[in-house]
């Protein structure tokens, strides 16, 4: 799992069938993520925001490793936000689950950073759904392939 960039750029793509469950599982773990740190990050405000950004990063990071695709990142980043949405919206009773402070701004804010940080990283496939490119085409000298 860890070594160097090309290393990890070398390693094979897993199964299509077990990505698109990959892909599923991830943007469930980026709701729930999303929905346990909305309630960490306001309960231990110091701390807590670090857990729940540690933890953001890690499901963003985890999900690009597991699939070797940009879109593994996408997909959690996605379902992250989807919840954090439904939690920003006043309820009928007046209730709020984010509330307007600093630590729910940064929590939004770093989150959605750390998720395109990861979705920009090097991957395994240029593509979203694990197609590998085509190969390079030689370097063409003096007129002739």
């Amino acid at each position: 799992m860890l070594g160097t960039r090309e290393q990890r750029l070398k390693e094979p793509l897993p199964p299509r069938g077990v990505r698109i469950a990959l892909y599923a599982a991830l943007f469930l773990l980026g709701g729930l993520v999303s929905l346990f740190g909305a309630f960490v990050q306001t309960v231990w405000p110091p701390v807590g925001l670090l857990l729940t950004l540690v933890a953001t990063a890690a499901l963003f990071y985890a999900g690009l490793r597991a699939t070797g695709t940009k879109l593994g990142a996408g997909v959690p980043l996605a379902g992250w936000f989807v919840v954090l949405m439904v939690l920003l919206a006043p309820r009928q009773e007046g209730d709020l689950v984010l509330e307007a402070s600093v630590t729910s701004y940064l929590y939004l804010f770093l989150g959605a950073v750390a998720g395109v940080v990861c979705a920009t990283l090097p991957t395994r496939s240029g593509f979203g759904f694990g197609v590998p490119p085509a190969e390079p085409r030689q370097a063409v000298r003096n007129g002739r392939p």
